[in-house]
């Protein structure tokens, strides 16, 4: 199945105002379409989704494969964009319903972070995973932070609370760690979210109302734009998208 062209993936951001308060997951949506193969198995190739009941990213990535969606939340069930997944399970990323190798692609975006035993989900995608298919993984870094600008402190919640109703168990990780967790380092990588475009994510996360987050977007819109044009699969950001090879 091949991948969706970069513009029509991107123009499905599921996230609400997809170029102000939304542009951090435009930004995770490219990283994401830079790192994905450009293919995954043949006709009826078959992705599991980990952890996406709202996002439904994997079959906005691969619009004609077979997707399987599994969260620990039933409720999520249908939240995701129309037609996000194929089929829904209940399940826990520690302990997949699934015999070995039966997909061409894993996907885990922004779920690890989540996970009290990382080690488990990691191995658990790899088992599910066909030989030669992709796991695909977009995480915080260890050196993220909120807010990223020391001056909008004042302006946002405090980092604690929010990872808190984000249910983070860990800050991210390090491509170390990573490594460590899959066996083998990534096939490939790309960053988002740089020190220039950390100030939109700042301002969307923050207490401002509608209204003063549209003032801040549009005064810093001229800078932040040139961030986001200008950045590079390698360049410096927050938050990472990872490949793997099973």
């Amino acid at each position: 199945m091949m991948k969706a062209p970069l513009g029509a993936f991107l123009a499905r951001n599921p996230f609400p105002h997809a170029w102000t308060d939304g542009l951090f997951y435009r930004e995770k949506m490219r990283a994401i379409h830079r790192v994905a193969p450009e293919r995954v198995g043949d006709r009826g190739a078959r992705i599991l989704e980990i952890g996406g009941g709202r996002s439904g990213l994997a079959r906005l990535l691969y619009p004609d494969a077979d997707v399987v969606t599994i969260d620990v939340d039933f409720a999520l069930h249908g939240q995701g964009p129309a037609g996000a997944a194929s089929s829904f399970v209940c399940g826990d990323a520690r302990r997949l319903p699934f015999p070995d190798g039966i997909f061409d692609a894993v996907t885990l975006f922004d779920v690890l972070e989540h996970i009290p035993e990382d080690g488990l989900a990691a191995t658990e995608a790899l088992r599910v995973a066909r030989p030669e298919g992709a796991v695909l993984v977009s995480t915080p870094n260890t050196d993220w932070r909120y807010p990223f600008y020391g001056f909008m402190k004042r302006l946002c919640p405090p980092e604690a609370e929010l990872m808190a109703s984000w249910g983070h168990v860990r800050r991210g990780y390090s491509v170390q760690e990573l490594t460590r967790l899959f066996g083998a380092s990534p096939e490939r990588s790309a960053t988002f979210i740089n020190p220039v475009t950390s100030f939109y994510h700042d301002v969307a996360f923050s207490r401002l109302g509608r209204r003063g987050r549209k003032i801040a977007y549009a005064l810093s819109a001229p800078v932040v734009s040139i961030g986001y044009l200008a950045h590079r699969p390698g360049a410096p950001g927050s938050e990472t998208a990872f490949a793997w090879r099973r």
